[in-house]
């Protein structure tokens, strides 16, 4: 069960500046009275009544804090506290500092392919701990993937937001339409039962893009884009893959799979010989092999403009509606500006899905 302190959060902690916000809250770093260190602080509203749209219902804040505290593992971000009033939840994490993954990445001139592998080392390792749990993340993606701290010698990865995560309970079965369009496999699109394999299909995509600063699947909209995971669609095109190593494309090929009985598991994963060499030939044939940093750069740029632009954009639509609102009752237009917030901000496959099934 997940355990909430009644006390009072300030009692325990100095609320510092503001982080970041979003429609169900804010995040604020705080620093702890009795030994001074600094966490982050994740207060999110609660929903009022079970008609209120207003706030998240107090049982999906339950399932990430029951989550979080049964992840205590050096690549996934760690839980703290857990703090509870009338109106809030204030959940205490880990503040990660370094960064996304991707953007410290982007930074270097160039990156061989031993480099990024000690990076998915430790992704595969934070998941096999999760999955040795029975949870699935089902939102692994890059800006889920941080650093605790780029400075560091050796930065250690930290994976974040488990708002989506499940603990998967055998004898039941699980499906949702949640999910990025180019990170999610073909049985979430599908709309199958779903385990911890989903993960795997997501950190295949992850490395093709790491290796090449190209997205397997990406289409010229969302619907074309689950087209090509339903339809399989992706090569190693040598305008992009010149430089990679045949065992890395081994590597993604075995997660890249439409059976999820078939893709390797995270354990599997930390065995293949691109990740841990079973001779000095594949040793040495991964130490020659490089990243296309200058794919790597255009990609990554593109993506960060695209989370801007989608940031602005959501902004500007949030101000209209507040306008068009005020003509209206004051709780209802709390409500309906609440609502379409949060379908601007967060994009489900789901709703991708209801348009690609129409235009068939």
């Amino acid at each position: 069960m997940a355990q909430f302190k009644l006390q009072n959060v300030e009692d325990f902690y100095e609320i510092g500046e503001i982080l970041g916000s979003g429609h169900f809250g804010q995040v604020r770093e705080l620093r702890e009275r009795v030994s001074g260190v600094s966490w982050a602080g994740k207060f999110v509203k609660l929903r009022r009544s079970v008609s209120s749209r207003l706030g998240l219902e107090r049982k999906t804040v339950e399932r990430e804090v029951e989550i979080l505290q049964a992840l205590q593992h050096n690549n996934i971000m760690a839980l703290k506290d857990v703090f509870e009033s009338r109106a809030e939840v204030v959940l205490v994490v880990e503040l990660i500092c370094g960064g996304e993954l991707f953007d410290f990445i982007a930074e270097k001139e160039n990156l061989m392919e031993n480099d990024a592998i000690e990076f998915l080392k430790q992704i595969l390792k934070g998941v096999a701990f999760m999955h040795n749990k029975h949870i699935a993340h089902f939102d692994l993606k890059p800006e889920n993937i941080m650093l605790s701290d780029k400075k560091a010698e050796h930065p250690e990865i930290k994976i974040i937001d488990f708002g989506l995560a499940q603990r998967l309970t055998t004898g039941e079965e699980y499906r949702s339409l949640c999910g990025t369009p180019q990170y999610i496999g073909p049985e979430v699109i599908n709309y199958e039962p779903l385990s911890t394999a989903s993960d795997m299909w997501s950190i295949g995509v992850i490395t093709y893009i790491l290796l090449s600063g190209m997205s397997p699947f990406q289409g010229d909209s969302d619907e074309e884009t689950l087209r090509n995971i339903v339809d399989m669609k992706y090569e190693f095109e040598d305008q992009y893959f010149s430089q990679t190593s045949d065992m890395a494309k081994d590597f993604i090929e075995k997660l890249l799979i439409k059976d999820p009985s078939e893709r390797m598991t995270a354990e599997e994963c930390l065995l293949h010989p691109w990740i841990k060499p079973l001779t000095r030939k594949q040793a040495a044939n991964r130490s020659r092999s490089s990243i296309n940093m200058k794919n790597f750069k255009k990609f990554n740029a593109r993506r960060k403009w695209k989370m801007s632009y989608n940031m602005v954009w959501a902004c500007n639509r949030l101000s209209r509606l507040q306008l068009l609102c005020k003509r209206a009752k004051e709780d209802e237009e709390l409500r309906s500006c609440e609502s379409d917030q949060e379908d601007i901000e967060t994009k489900p496959a789901s709703l991708i899905r209801r348009r690609l099934s129409s235009s068939s």
